[in-house]
């Protein structure tokens, strides 16, 4: 594995260490091609600004700082920087024309919530039996790939479902079917590997391998340590075998703006 794409900062709260940490650590582990991928600054229309992001009054030195590390290291790694961002029906086309303005260059999908999260979504990472939540979570994910302009799909199963499996199947599949007929990769999430989290499921990549979706890996580092992570990466190549998953390895990035 000589790439990954999903990398956060401190500057999201909940992650720690320097970028250029990051940076060294991935250099060791024979990474290539690394992106940063930090939660997308935003504040809703009411003022309101959530805590899992990077703050919007920090967001020009997250540029700034990647790229003079990207200028610094252009001859060992190829740096691109850009958001996880989220699709909500109600801001997307505000969340995207901000992204586009701070300079993000890629994005990858992080759906943490069922609805527009504020003030009322449903955080998914909390078990619920809740079908109807499940299927909401489903329909946005696939608006999203509609869009054009997700890389790829961070944590597709990151919906922590407990009702029936018959649902859970069948939402999760139209997810897989949409991932192939787009081609829009799923990602194995290697955060939820060595953090021990519900997810990845294999229930999920069960039916991913079924359906033959395009399939990539992500770190998901929040820390340097993260930044190459051969335990979950022996875990994921043993479950590409296991479910005869569409492995494509590095995914094309869907570039929003030149360098």
């Amino acid at each position: 594995m000589t790439y990954n794409y999903h990398s956060h900062t401190a500057r999201c709260g909940h992650a720690s260490g320097t970028e250029e940490e990051y940076i060294l650590r991935a250099i060791e582990g024979g990474i290539t091609h690394m992106g940063f991928s930090d939660h997308m600054p935003y504040i809703f229309p009411d003022g309101h600004e959530s805590y899992y992001r990077v703050p919007t009054a920090q967001a020009q030195n997250y540029f700034d700082t990647l790229n003079t590390l990207r200028d610094k290291y252009r001859e060992k790694i190829e740096l691109v920087l850009g958001f996880e961002m989220e699709y909500y029906p109600s801001y997307f086309d505000d969340m995207y024309t901000k992204a586009l303005s701070y300079g993000c260059e890629y994005l990858i999908l992080g759906q943490h919530f069922s609805g527009d999260e504020w003030p009322d979504g449903y955080y998914v990472a909390v078990p619920t039996d809740n079908a109807d939540l499940l299927k909401e979570y489903v329909t946005n994910v696939l608006a999203a790939m509609d869009t054009g302009v997700f890389s790829y799909v961070a944590h597709p199963d990151l919906f922590n479902f407990t009702g029936d499996e018959a649902v859970y199947e069948q939402e999760m599949r139209k997810l897989c079917v949409a991932a192939r007929e787009k081609n829009i990769p799923l990602e194995i999430n290697f955060l939820g590997m060595r953090a021990g989290r519900h997810y990845p499921q294999e229930r999920f990549w069960k039916l991913a391998g079924e359906e033959q979706s395009p399939v990539t890996f992500g770190f998901d580092s929040h820390d340097a340590a993260g930044a190459y992570d051969s335990v979950s990466l022996k875990k994921a190549q043993d479950w590409v075998e296991k479910y005869n998953l569409n492995y494509i390895g590095k995914p094309d990035l869907i570039l929003l703006q030149s360098k």
